[in-house]
């Protein structure tokens, strides 16, 4: 299976479009010497691919950010990405994970979907986690903002060897709104059937092949999805700047250097009295 994809498909009598994301890589290289708990680290995977698909979804050129937050003991969890799909993410922790829903590791609280695109102003949705699971929330996002009946099945497999995360979208196309809610049913009802390793672990191609052959998917080019932190040494030197050299230099003496890891992947940049001094002068 080629991995880290993005499809899009529409279907050739039915006025219903669909989406199919299927990850990899992208996911091993998120979550990779984090350390999380199993069920933070699925609660990632299913973010990453939501992100994917809102990317394809809301049709923009910029950044999105969709970040869950609230009482529990994950304080936070947060997909970073861009209509390129290029991806990072992370979770903090506050608290012993003691159950898997987003109730048990969210709390009380809420999800915040943020674009910022290339042109134009930065709009922000904010979706209250009224249901157990994350796709559920999306959904009721979808029927609020759009008022377009959605659906959404994700999967995850996790294991000392891999990570996969996959997600299958449908929703209505607002033409004719009888016959789409009718198209929309027959189609939900078949995506029901799908197995969650059969997203996880057959082609696009064979996926869409064996839920929808009497409905005839038509499939766009496929999109990559990449792994993408962004940190720079570059970037550092510009937030060490905001610090003052006093203070650098003070932490030099004490610790022989000054190093800055970077959330998202764990890279260190390490800076030594002269890399302090240079930077200021």
């Amino acid at each position: 299976m080629q991995q880290d994809l993005l499809h899009r498909y529409i279907f050739d009598q039915l006025d219903v479009r669909g989406e199919l994301v299927q990850i990899e890589n992208t996911y091993q290289e998120m979550i990779a010497n984090h350390n999380y708990p199993a069920p933070v680290q699925t609660l990632l995977g299913e973010l990453l691919v939501a992100t994917c698909l809102l990317t394809a979804t809301l049709k923009f050129e910029g950044e999105i950010a969709v970040q869950l937050q609230g009482d529990g003991p994950v304080k936070y969890a947060v997909i970073n990405g861009d209509d390129k799909q290029n991806m990072r993410g992370i979770a903090r922790l506050q608290g012993e994970v003691t159950g898997s829903s987003i109730k048990d590791l969210i709390g009380n609280g809420y999800m915040v979907i943020t674009i910022t695109p290339t042109k134009g102003e930065r709009y922000q949705g904010i979706v209250p986690l009224e249901h157990d699971s994350l796709d559920k929330c999306l959904e009721n996002y979808f029927e609020q903002s759009e008022q377009l009946k959605t659906r959404l099945w994700f999967a995850t497999e996790v294991t000392a060897d891999t990570a996969k995360a996959a997600g299958l979208f449908l929703q209505v196309l607002p033409v004719n709104k009888e016959k789409s809610v009718e198209d929309f049913t027959h189609l939900e009802a078949i995506s029901n059937t799908i197995k969650d390793e059969e997203l996880l672990g057959l082609d696009a191609n064979t996926v869409l092949t064996r839920l929808y052959h009497e409905d005839n998917p038509q499939l766009f080019e496929p999109q990559s999805i990449s792994f993408r932190c962004g940190c720079s040494r570059d970037k550092t030197i510009a937030a060490l700047v905001n610090v003052g050299q006093d203070e650098l230099l003070a932490d030099v003496q004490a610790n022989g250097e000054v190093k800055i890891s970077c959330h998202y992947c764990l890279k260190d940049y390490i800076f030594n009295e002269q890399d302090i001094k240079a930077i200021f002068n």
